[in-house]
């Protein structure tokens, strides 16, 4: 009588054939060191007059990249934002810092309630192969609870076991459901627009 065989443990069948999916395949990780990220907040209201647009850091990204480099377009990418993480990069007083943080955590971004920016791209489309190319990830951003498409242009570089990867890319607030607020006494207000701006950097592992 054959042996029952426990469906939910991995088989060296499955474990070869995962193996398999993975050949050909370079992992890379994230560099949150090197790597920048931010976010240009257009401004209305009285200090409009002045220019003053915020600008907003965000640190403490986690991520990796799946990268084919014979066949580009099945690479994929995956990362995580903290949103309490997000800080103005500003030179302005600490008193209007804090303000301006405590409103975009506390009432955009409604931090305790969503604690998580993530950004999944399972495909990408690529325009060139010399090691340097024009892409657009093609993925889903799930901000503020909610998840929509959203592709995003990039060039990538790859130098040794480092990848590269640069552009910018541009959201609207209200398509996530997020407040547009006010600070400093109603002196700076927002627009819907939301640009970013990326230069990340990744290792391979």
């Amino acid at each position: 009588m054959p042996e029952n065989i426990d469906m939910n443990q991995p088989t060296e069948t499955n474990i070869d054939h995962q193996a398999g999916l993975e050949a050909g395949f370079d992992h890379y990780v994230l560099n949150p060191t090197v790597s920048r990220f931010t976010v240009r907040v257009f401004a209305t209201g009285l200090l409009s007059a002045f220019g003053h647009s915020p600008t907003i850091t965000i640190r403490g990204i986690q991520g990796e990249v799946r990268l084919n480099p014979v066949a580009m377009e099945q690479s994929s990418l995956h990362f995580v934002v903290p949103t309490d993480s997000l800080t103005v990069a500003d030179n302005i007083s600490d008193k209007d810092r804090r303000e301006m943080e405590s409103e975009m955590r506390e009432r955009v971004l409604e931090v305790s309630q969503y604690p998580q920016i993530v950004y999944e791209a399972p495909r990408v489309s690529v325009k060139g192969t010399d090691g340097q190319s024009n892409i657009t990830l093609l993925g889903h951003l799930t901000l503020h609870g909610v998840t929509r498409s959203l592709s995003v242009p990039a060039r990538i570089a790859i130098t040794g076991d480092l990848l590269r990867a640069f552009g910018e890319f541009s959201l609207r607030q209200s398509d996530y459901n997020m407040k547009l607020v006010s600070a400093m006494g109603g002196a700076l207000k927002v627009k819907d627009e939301l640009k970013f701006s990326f230069d990340i950097v990744a290792r391979k592992d």
